[in-house]
């Protein structure tokens, strides 16, 4: 099990990925839980999420603890696989409920109704490479990875 989580390709590939999408999430995972960056906070957003976005408790949490705890994982190579496993689950089920309907285009000049899935269909494909690859190098799986291969 520990294999299918950390093993890793020795490349830049999954570097420049896992950066690239834990930089565009930690601004949003912060958002959520501290309040940074104009965000909420934990309560206030667990209240957003459950009464007025009917979530469930236990899918609220995840959500912010995915945007946050899995941000700072993937800018540490930490889990990548499991992380970006968690991401597809996360970024589908945002398409799904809430950017689907809106069509495919971002709302780049406010004339929608909302954001369309254009940048989570982009996200996943991120992450789904991510998925195949692992935390190339620099990452805390490829030095985890590397010293089980000395021992044996």
């Amino acid at each position: 099990m520990k294999h299918l989580i950390f093993q890793t390709n020795n490349t830049w590939t999954g570097t420049l990925l896992r950066w690239t999408i834990g930089i565009v999430f930690i601004p949003h995972g912060l958002q959520k839980t501290l309040g940074l960056f104009g965000g909420m906070g934990w309560s206030k957003t667990m209240e957003l999420f459950t009464e007025n976005l009917h979530l469930p408790y236990g899918v609220a949490c995840t959500v912010i603890l995915v945007e946050f705890l899995g941000s700072i994982s993937l800018l540490l190579g930490w889990g990548t696989r499991f992380w970006a496993l968690s991401f597809i689950g996360l970024l589908t089920g945002i398409m799904f409920t809430s950017h689907l309907d809106n069509g495919f285009f971002m709302n780049w000049f406010g004339t929608q109704k909302g954001e369309g899935c254009q940048f989570d269909i982009l996200a996943i494909g991120i992450v789904v490479t991510l998925l195949i690859e692992g935390g190339g190098k620099l990452s805390v799986d490829h030095w985890i990875s590397t010293k089980n291969t000395l021992k044996k």
